[in-house]
């Protein structure tokens, strides 16, 4: 396990009961937790671009469903791109 710096005053006999409690989780839950203390970290501006980022995928998602964009094969793209930069 990855060790952080700390002070010894940061780091709190009640840090410490949650971080063992924490260890002692199956892996799924703490991945979970690990995911909503990420998430609590980020700024505001954070959850906007998130948001926008969902809509935009959304849109996207649809325009493929509703057969308004031409989806290219990864391997043509890839073609392309090497001849391109020879």
């Amino acid at each position: 396990m990855k060790s952080y710096k700390t002070d010894s005053s940061e780091l709190s006999s009640s840090f410490a009961q949650i971080l063992r409690a924490a260890m002692e989780l199956p892996p799924d839950s703490r991945a979970m937790l690990a995911g909503h203390l990420l998430e609590s970290l980020d700024q505001p501006e954070q959850m906007e671009i998130d948001a926008a980022w969902s809509e935009e995928i959304e849109r996207r998602i649809r325009d493929v469903d509703e057969g308004r964009v031409k989806l290219i094969p990864g391997e043509e793209v890839l073609a392309e791109l090497r001849s391109r930069f020879k």
